[in-house]
């Protein structure tokens, strides 16, 4: 009966401690690739410009609906007053019944044949509108994914630095047992514990800011990832273990013809000219087909007044000219010339400016390798030095300085190691940013 008891009590635990288990969050690893995903499906800032996509094609459709024919359809009643029949030097006169109901239907139709390209100018806008919002988009898109991989990266070094730290707080944890036995046979002195109490307190102190650094960008990642922030993320360990293979600069630069910005400047261009038909189109007149069909009454243009409704239809073309454009719309012509010579600016300033920083990424890039081969070079000699001057001071060979230096010098060649091979990564990713391929 008792075993009985514990089961049951246990099977209805079960529920409540699943629950817990989901809702307690805990670490997730990701790789770049698996972030740019989530990010894709989650980003508020990527999934804002879902409705701006879903605005600018309603513009389009919007756009294009003037060239369907418009149909009106209208109905009044009114109560009619007598009127009042006088000679032309207003004698004689005289009250003119009129029938107090009035009424009146109306149904017409019209069909703009042309106007001048206005309704193809204005539908072209929408459109390259349209496709300038998909590019923003993408822009923006690649942005975030480029602040995403800074974060991923920066959470990749502060956890080598962390490590490295526990290291170093290891090995002078250790050192300090070691001196401490010597200061016990007579041969170091108090001095010397006290220095490398200073240094461990202040490996442990660099440990806790570097703690306190990942927690602060672990929260802005997942921030931009729509993820709990509680959620600490883990970078994928071997990130870092297959380095890219780098193109020439001149494949970097025609793959740049891509990027986002230059197409935005080129929609730009094609807007303003846009913008010049528009504006052109107002000296042009505009052709129009028309029919309706009213029924009328009571009928007052008979003197008396016939009280019966009057139905007739009617169609043909009508032509449409703003004379005062002939004096007015000058400006706005030369207004849209000069927009569209400042377009023209604007996107060979964006080519320029896009060679500009894929060359200079380029360079980054390269030199990032060749500090990362110095780096490592850095390191097997600062191993190779504590190593030497750690023998020589257990031995009495070498001063208590002579240490701490060594240890200063391999700490900071750990550091510098670990962010190398990190940093290759993010001025790779700043290449395919700055050329529109990220």
């Amino acid at each position: 009966m008792r075993l009985r008891w514990w089961i049951t009590a246990l099977l209805a635990g079960l529920p409540f401690w699943a629950i817990s288990a989901q809702e307690k969050p805990g670490c997730m690893t990701l790789s770049i690739e698996e972030m740019f995903s989530l990010a894709d499906r989650n980003n508020s800032g990527i999934r804002s410009y879902e409705f701006a996509r879903s605005a600018a094609a309603e513009a389009v459709k919007a756009a294009r609906n003037d060239r369907l024919p418009s149909l009106d359809f209208s109905v009044s009643a009114s109560l009619l007053g007598d009127g009042w029949l006088t000679d032309r030097n207003f004698k004689n006169g005289m009250k003119a019944p009129i029938p107090r109901l009035g009424n009146n239907f109306a149904v017409e139709a019209a069909q703009v044949v042309y106007a001048g390209g206005a309704i193809s100018s204005r539908i072209a806008l929408a459109e390259l509108k349209q496709e300038a919002v998909q590019w923003e988009a993408e822009e923006n898109r690649q942005d975030i994914r480029f602040l995403l991989a800074g974060y991923y990266l920066e959470l990749y070094k502060l956890d080598h630095q962390a490590e490295v730290y526990r290291q170093n707080i290891d090995r002078t944890r250790r050192l300090l047992t070691d001196i401490r036995v010597r200061q016990q046979e007579g041969l170091a002195i108090r001095n010397d514990i006290t220095r490398y109490e200073l240094q461990l307190q202040r490996l442990e102190l660099a440990l806790t800011q570097t703690e306190n650094s990942r927690a602060v960008v672990n929260d802005r990642l997942a921030t931009l990832l729509g993820l709990d922030t509680a959620v600490r993320i883990e970078p994928d360990k071997t990130v870092t273990d297959v380095l890219p293979v780098v193109p020439a600069e001149s494949e970097w630069q025609l793959l740049a013809a891509n990027a986002p910005e230059l197409h935005r400047a080129r929609l730009g261009v094609e807007q303003s000219r846009q913008g010049e038909r528009l504006a052109r189109s107002e000296r042009i007149p505009s052709f129009s087909l028309f029919a309706g069909d009213k029924l009328e009454g009571p009928i007052l243009v008979e003197v008396p007044p016939l009280n019966q409704n009057l139905n007739y239809w009617y169609a043909g073309v009508g032509m449409k000219y703003n004379i005062a454009s002939l004096y007015k719309s000058g400006r706005n012509i030369r207004q849209a010339r000069y927009v569209s010579r400042q377009a023209e600016a604007l996107e060979q300033q964006a080519k320029e400016t896009v060679q500009s920083a894929v060359k200079e990424a380029y360079i980054r890039l390269d030199e990032s390798f060749a500090v990362w081969q110095m780096q490592e070079k850095n390191l097997e000699l600062a191993t190779q030095n504590y190593e030497v001057v750690r023998f020589r001071f257990l031995n009495d060979l070498a001063l208590l300085t002579d240490m701490l230096d060594a240890d200063n010098e391999k700490l900071a060649a750990e550091l510098d190691a670990a962010n190398a091979k990190a940093n290759i990564l993010f001025h790779y990713y700043r290449l395919q940013k700055v050329s529109g391929n990220l």
